[in-house]
């Protein structure tokens, strides 16, 4: 609605997993960094965390984007509460890319899964499951499951990196489960932005989307700063509808003015 105003290619502040807007803090990409040895290294598993709304999810996407072919498949689980017997059939699945038409034993997924990773080191690949909302998996038996997966060895390296992801109140449960605390190759934590960072950020996001002039004064990020606590998805919600409420009040450049009249429209969000 507002881009042609503006004059940009698209919404800079999005919520989407489109690599353009990737920005790489320093614990971002320290994170990635950390990350993306781990997989290549082939160990066992890792660990990213963060609170809600720091972009680990668009991280995740960054580093998968950059990975050989030969890490393969890679595998998501968005929605990792499932009983034992069902996480392991959908992984089972997803790793072989065939659907089992049947209701499998436990011993039977294990068998698959087993039986493709064989292959696929074979094949000189490597495979990598990544485990989103990791910090919803409280019950035991859902641990025993992931660490199960850790199990597999069929040569001198693992045939497949276990990536989660998820919530600093992950970390509390994976003290209480040393088993699997003990395989995280790397332990990443990312943080909010810095003020530095979030001047970087917003005007990274803003070229990304094709602005050929400035449209927030430096006062005005000052004031997405101080909103937002530097946080990267509360940046993306004031940040849009800032340029919406600009657009509407045919502003030539919006002013902290304007990002403290939005802020006040918005629920107060306290700092995580």
């Amino acid at each position: 609605m507002y881009e042609t105003y503006w004059q940009l290619d698209t919404k800079p502040f999005e919520n989407t997993s489109d690599s353009r807007f990737y920005y790489p803090s320093e614990s971002h990409q320290g994170a990635l960094l950390k990350l993306r040895y781990a997989i290549e290294s082939r160990r066992g598993a890792a660990l990213l965390s963060g609170a809600s709304g720091l972009g680990k999810t668009l991280l995740v996407n960054a580093l998968l984007r950059q990975l050989p072919e030969s890490y393969s498949p890679v595998v998501r689980l968005v929605f990792p509460q499932m009983p034992p017997d069902q996480l392991l059939a959908y992984l089972a699945d997803e790793l072989t890319g065939e659907r089992n038409p049947q209701t499998p034993t436990v011993q039977q997924s294990v068998q698959r899964i087993e039986h493709f990773l064989a292959h696929n080191v074979q094949a000189r690949r490597h495979a990598v499951i990544v485990i989103d909302e990791a910090h919803l998996l409280e019950d035991l038996h859902s641990l025993e499951t992931v660490r199960l997966l850790l199990n597999f060895e069929l040569s001198t390296q693992a045939p497949l990196t276990l990536l989660l992801v998820g919530q600093p109140s992950l970390l509390p449960t994976l003290d209480r489960t040393p088993e699997l605390d003990e395989r995280l190759a790397v332990k990443c934590l990312i943080r909010r932005f810095t003020l530095d960072e979030t001047v970087s950020y917003v005007n990274h996001r803003l070229l990304a989307a094709g602005a050929k002039r400035p449209i927030f004064e430096d006062e005005a990020i000052e004031a997405l700063h101080g909103a937002t606590h530097g946080v990267a998805r509360q940046i993306n919600r004031l940040g849009d509808l800032a340029l919406l409420i600009g657009f509407a009040e045919e502003r030539p450049i919006l002013g902290a003015e304007q990002i403290h009249s939005v802020a006040e429209e918005l629920v107060t969000v306290s700092p995580e």
